[in-house]
């Protein structure tokens, strides 16, 4: 007689197949749980869940969150982390961007509401908009343009939270909200649009470095297991918070500063190439993560070059790369 697997919790993950749901996905199998990853695969990649599927508790449910989401079963846990992240990604289709937010997230809160699980919504640092306040506190109110290109996804995430907030208020579910800031690591799309695939799959192909703007604007680069900690710690506090938490690394590093990092750790001379900074990129992000490390005792511990080695591998797995050759003396990068 074949003997039944026992879980310890049922648990969906809306976006399971995307850069930061896979690895989601991937920790939670590791410790226990039966893991329903729910993903329309219009930025997540089948590949992401490939060596998963084969688990006995894990299950793949092609949809999209725009339309409702029906699961047989108990469910303990949701974390909703469907929506493209990436400008070229989310503003490809800001209609149906802004309706993942709002439309999914309502979606993913009546089934919450429903069975009685836990629920956590992932928002994004995109609330602060172009900051004024730096670093960035979970009480400032942000600084969006609310018509402009970036705005489907800004404005989409601060409507969710909304929701988020107005559910846990009403006492109809157990809802926490991540700030989530820029975050890196293996499996995200090397076509994603995002810095830090940009600069190293143009390292790897030696290619010159896409640079917008001077370079002087500032990210916080969070690798990608410190924030699967942080969002599971959020989950499994035991009392909801009563507003979003930060989750990021509060190291802050000019563009060029990232450049030069990868320049340094692959072999190669490409060159950087300046263009124009696009409509609304905000020029300093840093979170304040003070509130994370009281509630939930979590801060990374993965610094940017350790995360960069364990990143820059994958990426080149993933890119025709040419033969490496040895690296000319080049001087540093420096701002046109």
């Amino acid at each position: 007689m074949q003997q039944m697997t026992t879980f310890k919790n049922s648990i969906l993950v809306a976006g399971g197949a995307g850069f930061i749901g896979s690895h989601l996905c991937e920790t939670l199998l590791y410790q226990g749980h039966r893991v329903i990853c729910v993903d329309s695969f219009l930025s997540g990649r089948r590949e992401n869940v490939e060596p998963l599927e084969n688990h006995p508790g894990f299950t793949l449910i092609e949809q999209d969150i725009t339309n409702p989401v029906t699961i047989r079963g108990p469910l303990d846990r949701v974390y909703n982390l469907a929506c493209a992240a990436s400008p070229p990604q989310y503003q490809a289709d800001p209609t149906h961007t802004m309706m993942t937010c709002v439309v999914g997230t309502g979606h993913l809160l009546k089934l919450a509401e429903k069975t009685g699980a836990r629920y956590l919504q992932a928002s994004t640092s995109e609330v602060y908009g172009d900051p004024e306040a730096h670093p960035q506190r979970e009480d400032y109110w942000g600084n969006v343009n609310c018509t402009g290109p970036r705005a489907c996804y800004d404005e989409g995430k601060r409507a969710a939270e909304s929701m988020c907030f107005d559910s846990l208020r009403a006492g109809n579910a157990d809802v926490r909200v991540a700030r989530i800031f820029n975050t890196y690591g293996p499996q995200m799309r090397p076509d994603d649009g995002r810095i830090v695939s940009n600069l190293i799959c143009q390292a790897l192909e030696d290619k010159p470095m896409t640079i917008y703007g001077d370079g002087m604007q500032t990210r916080s680069f969070c690798y990608v297991s410190d924030l699967v900690r942080g969002l599971m710690a959020l989950m499994e506090v035991r009392d909801a918070p009563d507003g979003a938490v930060n989750l990021g690394n509060p190291g802050e590093f000019t563009i060029l500063e990232l450049a030069e990092l990868i320049r340094e750790m692959v072999p190669g001379t490409a060159r950087p190439v300046f263009k124009p900074l696009p409509k609304d990129d905000p020029k300093r992000r840093q979170p304040d993560i003070t509130r994370a490390g009281t509630l939930l005792g979590w801060s990374p511990e993965v610094p940017l070059r350790e995360g960069l080695a364990k990143t820059i591998p994958w990426f080149a797995t993933q890119v025709q790369a040419p033969v490496p050759r040895k690296r000319a003396a080049v001087p540093a990068l420096a701002a046109r």
